[in-house]
Parts: C-alpha cells; sequence; structure tokens
C-alpha cells in the first residue's frame, strides 16, 4: 500500500491550497481515508476523513474552511484548505486505517501513511 500526498505549499493568510491522497495497492473505494497534520513540536493531529460512502468528517479546528471529497476513479481524496490561517502551517499525512469501515480519529487507528506535504501560511 502506498500513499502520496502532494499540494503543498506556501499561502497568505487568507488564502486556498489544495492537497491530493493518491493511493495504490488497496481496494481504495473499501477505505476510510485520513487527513492529519503536525505542527513543530507539536503532535500529529486529526483534521479530517472521508468514509468509503462519502461521508465526510472535519475536526472543529478546520470545519467551515476545509472540504474533503474523494474521486474513486482516480483513486484519490482532496483536502480544499479555504481561509487559511498561520496556525495551519503543519506537515500534511494522509492515512489509511488497518480495518475498512472504521472511522478512525487517532493516529494509532491508521497503518498506511503518505509522506507528507508541508503547508505553510504566512501572516
Amino acid at each position: 500500500v502506498q500513499l502520496q500526498a502532494s499540494g503543498g505549499g506556501l499561502a497568505q493568510t487568507g488564502g486556498s491550497l489544495t492537497l491530493s491522497c493518491e493511493a495504490s495497492g488497496l481496494t481504495f473505494h473499501y477505505y476510510t481515508i485520513g487527513w492529519f497534520r503536525q505542527a513543530p513540536g507539536k503532535e500529529r493531529e486529526w483534521a479530517s476523513y472521508i468514509t468509503s460512502t462519502d461521508s465526510a468528517v472535519l475536526s472543529d479546528s478546520v470545519k467551515g474552511r476545509f472540504t474533503i471529497s474523494r474521486d474513486n476513479a482516480k483513486n484519490t481524496v482532496y483536502l480544499e484548505m479555504n481561509s487559511l490561517k498561520p496556525e495551519d502551517t503543519a506537515v500534511y499525512y494522509c492515512a489509511a486505517p488497518l480495518i475498512i469501515g472504521t472511522l478512525p480519529r487517532e493516529p494509532f487507528e491508521y497503518a498506511y501513511w503518505g509522506q507528507g506535504t508541508q503547508v505553510t501560511v504566512s501572516s
């Protein structure tokens, strides 16, 4: 199983970025896919997940600003980030859980991780 995260970069406060996570080696449409982020010196934080039935759940810290979606034909999940804030600066990781059908919010519940993509928001 491989997850490839991309799309990070530098944005200004109030700007937008869209991250992509392309998966291979798994039956993609069966899996919930999650996004986490980790700022320097902080623990990895769950941001969002999308289920196999397209149910999207976002953490309170990103709700109303971020949107998660998936394209099963492309084995890809997207995280559209709007109204970015400096506190959104982090490395963003996509991940897939070991067990399909779960709704995981903790890092230990995920077995497969992408390499991370850096998002930097300038004030």
